[in-house]
């Protein structure tokens, strides 16, 4: 028979660690082997593929369709990572290839075989000729990794990882394989940062204006198609600081930074808004633009388009259309929203004040969707941090959350608080997990819900790796964000992997030195090393840099518990029992300090009161360290028991 050529998309796939592990233990890799050579000749027959080749680790696989093949391997793994875990890693590309008999071979092989060697247990790697023939599937979500030189082929090649719930995503800098990462220019070629814009205004009190159109235009340029725009919150950690431009590139891993400057008089505006190559910090187009105030969406649209040209890329019109409608008309509404926007992210105090410049400009526009998801994360927040009862909160959260979707079916905010209220008000954990995915499907780069549903792995379903690939995502698409840092640290705490939940919080805290959440992690981290002293020292300044917030004092209790140090558990209980007369004060908090403090018939009560009020705490008390008493003591095990987590 003569060879053919033809198109095809090849994987590879290998268990890594076979041989040694037939020395150590031959019954165990056997099993391997045919749980994986069972479930592949299912999946391979399922999406019109063919097994080319299985060897006794691994296998060699065609298929027509790349979308199919991604889908199989994506079953395949996950299929691999339930129990027992069999350590497989998969490599793909699409390109052209010669059968020949029962032989194949040509670059399109080459390539997925070099793609295998980066990959890590658990995770699957695509070209980037694969990634542009599944891009569009909302099934499949991908990171680049970026461009690789691989041994023996002629071209850079870009790698991106499968980033599905389940499958494992790499330590960023972490790969090794048959070639080496092109260091000299990081990013994918199409990759922008919005820097604040800085408000020269002649009142300080307009910050809040400048700071809106920066993330307006964020918020607008994620609509152009194949452009991957930094998330608002890690470019604004330049806010203020004179740094290099080609710094701030690397930091952020873009090629290319929009910055400009704004000043509001009265009711004219003047913009000026350039565009850089953030490799060499050479201008590559700038405007001024001289108008009305209620030219402003007008001139957002208009830095937009310019910058699609620029960058050869397509602002699809069906986008367009969803960002006008996401708006108001009214300018003062949206003035008072874009004030809201400015207090929410300072968060604290400022949600509050927040909260109620949203509620202003609903009243002014009831309307304006992003006024009421405005409104849904505030209240949201304020329940989860305890400023307020949940029961107060949280049915305002929902009902803020589905104006908005009623406004907008795609407000990924709105929907991702829906989710947020499904975790840690409803306890519905099935309806959680269906809302995550919808989020996931309408945007997979929203790094807050991966955020989210990070915890909701690592706390309610108890599936610790997941979370922690989960939290991994959120941290690349937001690496300047001391909350995702902190979020990986959680999700290694609960898998009892102190030393990697160290290295991240001490990563949250190097960020921002006022994060209390990343001193909390810190603390708890430490003392799961049984480095008992310096864990109290970490949380004591927690205490301090949170204003005494009542998690941070639980947490103090906790550690001093662990030292017998009664009296400094006592002075925590009396404060706390002290505020709780003029303040909310979590049952949950007061159950741990009475706890500590060997009042146990009082903890018992202050346990039924948290649920009596659905604290939004509660879906930690099964994995988080300082509620193991609640798993520990007999008297207290039913509590766990009432969540109802998923076994």
């Amino acid at each position: 028979m003569p060879p053919t050529r033809q198109l095809a998309a090849i994987m590879f796939a290998d268990i890594v660690g076979y041989t040694a592990m037939m020395q150590e233990d031959e019954v165990l890799a056997l099993s391997w082997r045919q749980k994986l050579k069972r479930k592949l000749e299912d999946e391979v027959r399922a999406h019109q593929g063919r097994i080319l080749e299985f060897r006794g680790d691994g296998a060699m696989c065609s298929f027509i369709s790349t979308i199919e093949g991604v889908r199989a391997a994506v079953a395949l793994q996950l299929y691999m990572r339930s129990e027992p875990v069999v350590p497989l890693r998969i490599g793909m590309h699409t390109g052209d290839v010669i059968f020949e008999e029962n032989n194949i071979y040509g670059d399109g092989v080459n390539i997925a075989s070099r793609l295998e060697s980066f990959a890590l247990p658990g995770s699957i790697f695509i070209s980037g000729k694969a990634y542009d023939d599944i891009k569009n599937q909302k099934d499949i979500q991908t990171i680049s990794l970026g461009k690789f030189a691989l041994k023996n082929v002629k071209e850079q090649v870009e790698i991106f990882a499968i980033s599905n719930p389940g499958i494992k995503i790499p330590e960023s800098n972490a790969l090794e394989g048959k070639g080496e990462k092109v260091t000299e220019k990081k990013g994918i070629e199409k990759s922008i940062a919005v820097l604040p814009f800085l408000n020269m205004s002649n009142d300080p009190e307009q910050e809040y204006f400048s700071d809106g159109i920066t993330e307006e235009i964020v918020n607008l340029l994620t609509h152009i198609k194949d452009l991957r725009v930094a998330g608002r919150t890690s470019s604004f950690h330049f806010k203020g600081r004179d740094i290099d431009i080609r710094l701030v590139g690397q930091k952020l891993n873009v090629r290319t930074l929009l910055e400009g400057s704004i000043r509001k008089h009265n009711l004219r505006l003047r913009i000026t808004a350039q565009l850089i190559n953030a490799e060499d910090g050479i201008q590559i187009w700038s405007e001024r633009y001289d108008r009305d105030l209620h030219d402003i969406f007008a001139i957002q649209d208009e830095i937009a388009l310019a910058i699609t040209e620029e960058l050869k890329m397509t602002l699809l019109e069906k986008d367009k259309i969803l960002i006008n409608e996401k708006r108001t008309s009214n300018k003062e509404a949206y003035d008072l929203y874009l004030k809201g926007r400015f207090f929410l992210n300072k968060r604290g105090s400022g949600i509050k004040k927040a909260l109620q410049y949203f509620q202003e400009a609903s009243e002014i526009d009831p309307e304006f969707s992003l006024a009421y998801s405005g409104m849904s994360d505030a209240y949201s927040l304020l329940s989860f941090y305890g400023a307020i009862p949940p029961k107060e909160a949280m049915p305002m959260a929902r009902q803020n959350a589905e104006k908005a979707i009623q406004s907008d079916p795609s407000n990924a905010e709105a929907l991702t608080t829906l989710a947020f209220i499904s975790v840690y008000y409803d306890w519905n954990w099935a309806e959680a997990r269906k809302r995550f995915q919808r989020v996931f499907e309408i945007n997979p780069r929203y790094a807050p819900a991966h955020f989210w549903y990070s915890y909701f792995l690592s706390y309610v379903e108890g599936r610790f790796e997941e979370g922690i690939e989960e939290a991994k995502k959120s941290e690349l698409l937001e690496p300047l964000v001391s909350l995702f840092h902190q979020a990986l640290s959680v999700a290694y705490i609960n898998a009892g992997k102190f030393e990697e939940a160290l290295r991240s919080a001490r990563m949250a805290i190097e960020l921002d030195a006022n994060f209390f959440p990343g001193f909390r992690a810190l603390g708890v981290s430490l003392a799961g090393l049984k480095r008992y002293e310096e864990a109290t020292e970490a949380l004591k300044t927690c205490v301090q840099v949170s204003s005494r917030h009542p998690w941070s004092l639980a947490e103090l209790a906790w550690v001093y518990s662990l030292r017998e140090m009664d009296s400094e558990i006592q002075s925590i209980y009396d404060e706390l029992m002290m505020r709780s007369k003029t303040e909310f004060i979590s049952g949950l908090v007061l159950c741990a300090a009475s706890y500590f403090s060997k009042k146990y018939d009082e903890a018992f009560e202050f346990m039924e009161l948290a649920f009596a009020q659905r604290e939004s705490i509660l879906p930690f008390i099964r994995s988080f360290p300082s509620c193991s008493f609640l798993k520990n003591d007999p008297r207290f095990q039913h509590f766990v028991k009432r969540m109802n987590f998923p076994e």
